[in-house]
């Protein structure tokens, strides 16, 4: 996510402390359609994969400003954040976020995610894939609580001068939130099972496992707080953690606190509920991989039966009861009875839960949950001129994240809402050929992040994804 030091640092317009970009180019409709990736020459990597896959799903595609978004967008990762080597004989992939020089478990994992069916045939990307993954488990033992790393111990992170909390060489940002330890397990069980590889899989990935699983049992907070705490020098409120770096009380009840959110901002209450779903699965596929590739039968149980026990305390602690809405999952809760009721663009969120394999896209609870956020009683949905859609604190009110649009089309099952999503996307990049961490509601040439490489990579996951299943509704676009 974007540093509000580093946007203020850029200077221009501020909204809701973050820097405001303004396109220049944005007049509505677009004639020209020139393609915006980097010369060849300057590409951080390429792949013959990704570039078959451009050149079908543009093939399929029948609205030529969408098709020239995807061939932008897709492979920005590859084009302009990674950076690959090898190192002592292993690949070690470093992928940055975009405009800031870090590299965010959570983000490199999506980053890279959708390029993950295309290995089979791109021996290069298999191995760069493999990079990320081993680059994970360095960081992860590096700090187990830390979220944004750095490619080595030289570059001091600007946070070490506002920051209480124990920050080391190579760590950007130390904010515990529990899905920057479930993507790594996400990405490495997706390659696994469609590779076959174990190669990554050695006795440090397994370690690994074994800190992930420490961690979330710390911060079950059973036996007192844990060892982590933050607290910050701003004037941010999101930015801070209350009580004495903490956060506000929870009742021990099973689940697992994450003292911020995937915004990187604090939460509200620390049992955030779509981050301890994410560890539901996660704990699974931990445990079949351990089981299956290491043959840690112990291991494997002790991640079976956190995932049965976080699972469990989510059924009793995670519903509430809405007016309008019936029975629907909360944002957050403390396990004292009180809860949040919202969502962040953010991913892992209540909209995202059936993307990220929690329950099925049919839940009646999901269900309900999924029109509660995407309603005015969600106090982060805004609706415009622009379009409509959910934000977040992190950008300040009446910001959509066009990551909210992306994930509502993939969890959706109606072609008139992803028709609606698609031409959204398709009037909201503000001029620029690609995907912003949010813009405007009344008005898409007033956006944050010019190059936010998620954002970039889920939207070509999203085409993508159209283009395999439902061709048709693409070219009709």
């Amino acid at each position: 996510m974007a540093t509000r030091k580093e946007f203020i640092k850029t200077g221009g317009v501020l909204a809701a402390g973050l820097m405001l970009h303004k396109s220049s180019v944005w007049a509505g409709n677009i004639t020209g359609f020139e393609c915006k990736r980097p010369p060849l020459a300057d590409r951080h990597f390429t792949s013959d994969a990704v570039e078959t896959m451009i050149r079908q799903v543009k093939a399929g595609t029948g609205n030529k400003e969408l098709a020239w978004l995807f061939e932008n967008c897709f492979p920005n990762t590859l084009d302009t954040t990674v950076d690959f080597s090898m190192v002592n004989g292993r690949p070690d992939t470093y992928v940055i976020t975009g405009d800031i020089d870090a590299m965010w478990l959570r983000d490199s994992t999506a980053q890279v995610w959708p390029y993950l069916p295309l290995m089979k045939g791109d021996q290069k990307l298999q191995q760069l894939i493999t990079g990320v993954i081993n680059r994970q488990v360095q960081c992860i033992h590096l700090d187990r609580y830390a979220n944004a790393f750095y490619k080595d111990g030289t570059k001091e992170s600007e946070w070490k001068k506002t920051d209480i909390t124990e920050m080391k060489p190579g760590i950007h940002e130390r904010k515990w939130e529990i899905d920057s330890l479930c993507y790594p397990i996400r990405l490495a069980y997706k390659y696994w099972k469609l590779t076959g590889d174990i190669t990554p899989f050695d006795a440090q990935w397994k370690e690994s496992v074994e800190l992930t699983v420490k961690t979330f049992k710390e911060q079950q907070r059973k036996d007192g707080d844990g060892p982590y705490t933050f607290q910050r020098t701003t004037s941010w409120a999101t930015d801070g953690v209350p009580v004495s770096g903490y956060g506000y009380p929870v009742k021990p009840v099973g689940l697992i606190c994450s003292v911020f959110r995937p915004s990187d901002d604090a939460t509200l209450f620390s049992f955030l509920i779509p981050s301890n779903f994410f560890a539901v699965v996660s704990l699974k596929q931990a445990a079949e991989m351990v089981n299956t590739i290491s043959g840690d039968a112990v291991l494997a149980n002790e991640c079976l039966a956190l995932s049965a026990e976080v699972n469990k305390a989510l059924q009793q602690y995670a519903v509430a009861m809405h007016p309008q809405f019936g029975k629907v999952y909360a944002f957050e809760v403390n396990g004292f009875g009180s809860y949040n009721l919202m969502d962040d663009a953010n991913i892992p969120s209540l909209l995202s839960l059936p993307y990220l394999g929690a329950m099925p896209k049919t839940d009646k609870i999901y269900q309900n949950t999924r029109r509660l956020v995407l309603s005015p009683y969600n106090p982060f949905f805004f609706k415009g001129k622009a379009g409509e859609g959910i934000g977040g604190p992190h950008a300040g009110m009446q910001m959509i994240w066009p990551l909210s649009i992306i994930m509502r089309g993939l969890t959706s099952n109606s072609d008139t809402e992803i028709r609606q999503c698609v031409s959204t996307l398709i009037g909201t990049h503000g001029g620029t050929g690609f995907m912003h961490e949010a813009f405007h509601k009344d008005d898409p040439a007033k956006f944050t992040r010019k190059w936010f490489a998620w954002a970039n990579t889920i939207f070509g996951e999203f085409i993508m994804q159209l283009n395999k299943e439902k061709p048709a509704l693409l070219a009709g676009i």
